[in-house]
C-alpha cells in the first residue's frame, strides 16, 4: 500500500484536496509548497490598492491590504479593493498581515476585508492606531487581533521571521520589512524615499540596508512610483523653506492643501505659518483624525495651538494660513466646498491664494481642473506643483533608486507598486544596477523566486471590489452597471397610482431624465 505525497496546488485551498484522487486542477504543473512564492494581488500594474502574498512552507504571510479611490467613470462608489478570494479560500495557511505604513493604499482595505481573511495583524503604533479607528467604524476592534510591532525586533510567523527596518516616507513609521525563510531573504521596500532632512520621525537606516546587502538578499520587491523621474524625490526640509518664502510676500489669506495622510508636510505647514506670523487653521476631518493619531503616539508634539475653522472668522486676512482636505478634487473635501462657496465657516475672496502641495494621481485630472477653474472664475489665485516648488514626492526617483540596489545588492528584481510603464523602467533601472534577474508582473502573477531562476509559475484570479457606502460589491456590480446605463442613456420614470382595486387612482405621471 502506498500514500501519494500531497502537491500544493494554488487552485486547491489545501494539501488534502489537492491530493485527492478526485480533485481536480486546471493548474498546469502546480508548484510545490516547498518554493518560496510572491504573489501580488493588487498593486502592482497600477498606484494603490497594495496587497502581497509571500508562500512558503505551506503558509501565506500578506504585506498590506490597501484601497484605491474610483473615477468619474464610477459614480456612487466610494472606495474600491483589491479581491482577496485567492487567500480567504486559504485563510487556514494564512499566518498574519503585516503593515508596512499607515497609508491607505497599505492599510485601508483591512478593516474592509479581514472577516474574509480572520488572521492576526501586525503593526507598529502610529500605523495601529490609524487602523483602530477603522476597525471601531467597523465594530471590529474586539474581534481583530492587532499587535503592536517594536521596530528592531523579530517577527516569527511561521516559516517566515519580518525584520522591520527603519526608511523615510511622507508618514511616520515607515518600514522595509526584510522577510528571511530558508530560501533566502526577500526585502519588501514598502513606499519609501532616502530624506536626507526628515522632519518627522529619523533618518533611513542605511547601516541596516547595508549590512542585509552583505549578508546576501534573493530578491528586491520595490516601489516604482517614480522610477520615471530622474533625479531625487527632494527634502521636506528644502520644501519647509520654499513654502516660507513663498507665504512670506503674501498679505492675503492662503490655502495650502494636501494629502490629510501625509504627517510631514502637515508638520511643514505648521512650521511655515510660525515663521510667517500666521495662524495655523485645520479644515477637514480626516486631517484632524491624522493629527490625533500623531500626537497621541509621540508625534507632532511641538505644533503651535491649531484653531478649527469656526475660530478665524474675527483674523484679518493675512493672519491666518488654512490647511485643507481635497487636493485631488473630491467632491466632498474641504477645498472642493470652499471653492464653489459651500463652506459653512471659510470662503475665499478675489486675490487670496491656493497652493496645492501635492501631485495629481493619475484619473483624478478632471475633478482636480474643475476646482482651479472655479477659483479661477472667482480670481482667487493657484499655485500648483508645476508653478513653483511647493510639494516632494514621498517615493524613490531614480537615483535614490540606484542607492538602494548599491546597499542590497540582490540576486532578484521584482518591481511593484507602479503602472507597467513604471514597472518596464524599474526593469531597465535594475539590470544596469547589476541585478542578473527582473521579473516583470502585474496582479495575478505567481513569482517563484527559490530555488532556481526566478520566473512566473502560474497567474490566479485577482480583480478588485467596490466600496458603496456600508456595502461591498464586484466590480462588475449591477447598480454601478445600472447608474452608467442612466448618465449615458437616461432614465424613464413612471409614478402610478392604484386604488385598491388595482385600478388607476389617478393620471400617470412620467418623468423623462437626460432623455429630450
Amino acid at each position: 500500500m502506498s500514500t501519494a505525497r500531497a502537491r500544493w496546488c494554488w487552485r486547491c485551498p489545501t494539501a488534502a484536496a489537492a491530493a485527492s484522487p478526485r480533485a481536480t486542477c486546471s493548474s498546469p504543473a502546480p508548484p510545490e509548497m516547498s518554493e518560496l512564492l510572491f504573489l501580488p494581488l493588487g498593486g502592482s500594474g497600477e498606484i494603490g490598492m497594495n496587497l502581497n502574498l509571500y508562500g512558503c512552507d505551506g503558509r501565506w504571510l500578506m504585506v498590506d491590504c490597501g484601497v484605491t479611490f474610483p473615477g468619474d467613470d464610477m459614480p456612487g462608489v466610494d472606495s474600491i479593493l483589491p479581491d482577496p478570494r485567492f487567500i480567504a479560500e486559504r485563510r487556514k495557511q494564512l499566518v498574519g498581515l503585516v503593515l508596512t505604513h499607515g497609508h491607505e493604499d497599505h492599510l485601508g482595505a483591512v478593516a474592509w476585508l479581514w472577516p474574509k481573511l480572520g488572521c492576526p495583524v501586525y503593526a507598529t503604533p502610529f500605523t495601529a492606531a490609524l487602523l483602530k479607528r477603522k476597525l471601531v467604524e467597523r465594530n471590529l476592534i474586539k474581534d481583530v487581533k492587532l499587535h503592536l510591532v517594536e521596530p528592531g525586533k523579530t517577527l516569527k510567523l511561521g516559516p517566515f521571521a519580518v525584520d522591520y527596518v527603519g526608511i523615510t516616507h511622507s508618514i511616520p513609521e515607515s518600514h522595509s520589512l526584510a522577510i528571511r525563510t530558508r530560501h533566502g531573504t526577500v526585502l519588501h521596500t514598502g513606499d519609501w524615499k532616502l530624506d536626507p532632512e526628515p522632519l518627522v520621525g529619523p533618518p533611513t537606516d542605511a547601516a541596516a540596508f547595508e549590512r542585509l546587502g552583505q549578508e546576501g538578499v534573493l530578491a528586491l520587491v520595490c516601489d516604482s512610483t517614480n522610477a520615471l523621474s530622474p533625479g531625487t524625490s527632494g527634502s521636506e526640509g528644502a520644501l519647509r523653506q520654499s513654502l516660507i518664502e513663498l507665504v512670506a510676500r503674501e498679505t492675503r489669506r492662503v490655502c495650502i492643501t494636501t494629502f490629510a495622510s501625509n504627517v510631514a508636510r502637515i508638520d511643514t505647514v505648521a512650521k511655515v505659518a510660525a515663521a510667517t506670523g500666521r495662524r495655523l487653521c485645520v479644515v477637514g476631518r480626516s486631517l484632524w483624525r491624522i493629527l490625533e493619531c500623531a500626537r497621541e503616539t509621540g508625534y507632532l508634539q511641538d505644533l503651535p495651538e491649531l484653531l478649527h475653522e469656526d475660530e478665524v472668522g474675527y483674523l484679518p486676512p493675512g493672519d491666518v494660513l488654512f490647511l485643507v482636505t481635497g487636493c485631488q478634487g473630491e467632491p466632498r473635501g474641504a477645498l472642493s466646498r470652499i471653492a464653489y462657496g459651500e463652506h459653512r465657516h471659510v470662503g475665499l475672496k478675489r486675490g487670496d491664494l491656493v497652493i496645492f502641495s501635492s501631485r495629481q494621481i493619475p484619473g483624478n485630472e478632471r475633478r482636480i481642473g474643475q476646482v482651479v477653474n472655479r477659483l479661477a472664475a472667482d480670481d482667487i489665485r493657484v499655485v500648483t506643483w508645476s508653478d513653483a516648488f511647493v510639494h516632494v514626492s514621498g517615493h524613490p526617483c531614480q537615483d535614490e533608486l540606484r542607492r538602494y540596489y548599491a546597499w542590497a545588492r540582490p540576486r532578484i528584481a521584482v518591481p511593484v507598486h507602479g503602472e507597467i510603464r513604471h514597472l518596464k523602467r524599474h526593469v531597465e533601472l535594475a539590470r544596469e544596477a547589476g541585478v542578473s534577474e527582473t521579473v516583470l508582473i502585474e496582479n495575478g502573477a505567481m513569482v517563484r523566486l527559490a530555488p532556481g531562476p526566478a520566473e512566473i509559475v502560474d497567474r490566479v484570479p485577482s480583480g478588485r471590489l467596490l466600496v458603496e457606502g456600508s456595502r461591498i460589491h464586484g466590480d462588475d456590480a449591477g447598480p454601478l452597471r445600472a447608474r452608467k446605463r442612466a448618465a449615458f442613456n437616461g432614465a424613464l420614470v413612471a409614478a402610478v397610482a392604484l386604488d385598491h382595486n388595482d385600478e388607476l387612482a389617478a393620471p400617470v405621471r412620467l418623468s423623462a431624465l437626460g432623455l429630450f
